[in-house]
């Protein structure tokens, strides 16, 4: 079997979501660049540095048997673990939460997005039809996936550690868990994020607040007044760019907040364009997973998918105020070094699954059955055995 062509649509709609994360790049830092360094481009230039090296990596993952880090995932997720709990002990304190490690651009919370979907589905389709079981199934998914997600949680980074869990969540429900795990797991989840919004005062306080501004729109904390204001003061087409006024009193503008700024100065057109190429990137990315040439890519693929496009649901929702305000990046939009990297490396092993390279023989093992397709539900038929099981 040949390599099939790389997805040239999903090129192009990131392409393009690259195109417009520059734009609102530079119209969010120009005026902090130049009062703060003298260089109206400092953060620009800064961005294109991650660019370069994040388009460098989807490059090469995209060129890489997606195969190969099925082998790999065991030690990937243990490197992972060692950095999460490295920037617990040596991380640099910011505004009460310890994330990054090395200034404030690398985040191991970022590389553990792609180190826990790659587990995942290494990990599902070493199953097979036992994952149904408690004792192979539920079980070992809620104690790794428990460590990955509590070592995110102490940072403390609510976000990242409910994108996570979602993406790993939906990998485990598309490898074919049994229903009744699915209920079990979801319910004693959604306990378990209940229980540390009430451990974390700053979480709690936000709930409340969210709650409130559900009642009356004006009890609403400061930062998504502000966003809520540069969105409607935008209207349809937007004050053009470089010319929004609110985002200067905008907190976290060139990050959290660059969605407000794009319907600011874009107007809603320029929100719905992005929400379309986000939407675009769902659609590539899940019809590569449903035409993956073996489980393990079809999960790899799904579960990508889900982390790219969640986390811009996620970011969108919190600045229309649908969501509880917390901080989660806009993928390949806002500045964030660590984030535009694994946001592009996950690109990368969308596009090595849609090559669909055949599947390689594990030591005394015969090619496993093509999966099959019905309807938009992934099945898949035999997953990929592996002599040794991951667990």
């Amino acid at each position: 079997m040949k390599d099939r062509p790389p997805d040239y649509l999903l090129m192009l709609s990131v392409a393009a979501l690259v195109m417009v994360g520059l734009l609102m790049v530079y119209s969010t830092t120009f005026d902090w660049g130049y009062g703060q360094y003298g260089d109206p481009l400092y953060w620009l230039k800064r961005h294109v540095l991650w660019l370069a090296l994040g388009v460098a990596v989807a490059v090469a993952l995209a060129r890489i048997d997606y195969t190969l880090w099925r082998d790999w995932a065991v030690p990937l997720l243990g490197g992972t673990l060692v950095l999460l709990v490295l920037v617990l002990i040596v991380g640099r304190p910011q505004g009460g939460m310890q994330r990054a490690l090395l200034g404030s651009s690398v985040q191991p919370g970022e590389l553990a997005k792609i180190a826990t979907v790659i587990y995942a589905a290494a990990w599902a389709s070493s199953k097979g039809e036992r994952i149904r079981d408690l004792t192979y199934g539920l079980i070992p998914f809620s104690v790794w996936m428990g460590l990955v997600a509590g070592l995110v949680a102490l940072q403390p980074d609510l976000s990242t550690m409910a994108v996570i869990i979602v993406a790993g969540f939906v990998v485990f429900f598309l490898s074919g868990a049994h229903i009744g795990q699915l209920f079990f797991a979801g319910l004693m989840g959604g306990v378990v994020f209940w229980g540390l919004v009430m451990v974390y005062p700053h979480a709690q306080e936000r709930l409340e607040m969210f709650l409130a501004g559900l009642k009356d729109p004006s009890l609403l904390p400061y930062h998504p007044q502000q966003a809520l204001y540069a969105l409607a003061s935008g209207g349809l087409f937007g004050t053009g760019l470089g010319e929004g006024r609110v985002k200067f009193y905008l907190p976290a503008a060139h990050t959290d907040a660059v969605f407000a700024v794009t319907g600011e100065e874009l107007g809603l057109i320029g929100c719905l364009t992005v929400i379309g190429l986000f939407g675009v990137l769902a659609w590539r990315g899940f019809r590569i997973a449903l035409r993956a040439r073996d489980g393990f890519g079809g999960l790899l693929a799904a579960g990508l998918t889900v982390l790219l496009v969640f986390q811009a649901l996620f970011n969108m929702g919190v600045i229309v105020s649908l969501l509880p305000f917390t901080g989660t990046n806009l993928p390949f939009i806002g500045v964030g070094g660590s984030s535009l990297v694994t946001s592009l490396a996950a690109v990368g092993l969308l596009q090595s699954v849609a090559r669909g390279r055949p599947p390689r023989r594990w030591k005394g093992e015969e090619l496993p059955p093509q999966r099959t397709r019905s309807g938009n539900e992934l099945k898949v038929q035999n997953s990929l055995r592996s002599p040794r099981s991951l667990r």
